[in-house]
């Protein structure tokens, strides 16, 4: 498929070929769905923990006498039933990450680019660099591509100039072409590539294709 290349000020420039088989696929919801799942568990801290009734701080003895109350027998202060007694079935600290299938993985990112070029939210822009790495400069920028919207920007590499400058901006992220992140992709507003990072995930995937 054909898409668009703009200037850094927003103008058209050139077309670039993109391949079929990363950009131009039908869109599976439920690959995305599991793909998005899998970084949401994996990013879960799994720290939250309770004491149960063995665990609690207090006496062992009976809170009243058993007969003669006309209440019902309790065992000690620590019954679940009682104001400051242990929690039943409360959570404990535990690991909620897995791993998906590296394929699987792979094939979600690449309908979700689908996805984004199909839809027109995928616009490919002209390699830059933010030498002064000012968030600034940067936000400068972005002003000729919808500025405010959630906005996705995929580098070339790691380019720690770019990274510097968009840390401050809340609604832009930014991700490497090789790292990409199935749920930043997916719920951006707008996917910003840079020229050679679209090139590069025509190679990156073109096994994936075969």
């Amino acid at each position: 498929m054909n898409c668009k290349v703009y200037s850094k000020e927003g103008k058209e420039l050139r077309t670039m070929v993109l391949d079929d088989n990363v950009f131009g696929l039908p869109v599976n919801e439920d690959l995305i769905w599991y793909a998005i799942n899998n970084e949401l568990a994996n990013k879960r801290q799994g720290n939250a923990c309770t004491k149960g009734r063995a665990e609690v701080h207090g006496s062992n003895a009976r809170p009243f006498k058993q007969k003669g109350t006309g209440r019902a027998r309790q065992g000690d202060k620590k019954s679940p039933i009682l104001v400051g007694g242990g929690t039943i079935f409360g959570p404990k600290p535990r690991d909620f990450s897995y791993t998906m299938p590296k394929k699987a993985k792979r094939a979600a990112l690449r309908t979700i680019l689908s996805l984004k070029a199909q839809s027109d939210t995928l616009k490919i822009i002209e390699d830059f660099s933010v030498e002064s790495g000012k968030t600034k400069d940067l936000a400068k920028l972005l002003e000729n591509f919808d500025p405010g919207l959630r906005t996705v920007l995929i580098l070339k590499d790691d380019d720690p100039k770019i990274k510097r400058a968009a840390a401050n901006i809340p609604w832009v992220k930014y991700l490497s072409y090789n790292r990409l992140e199935a749920h930043e992709l997916f719920y951006g507003r707008q996917v910003l590539m840079l020229e050679t990072a679209a090139k590069n995930l025509n190679d990156f995937y073109k096994e994936d294709g075969k």
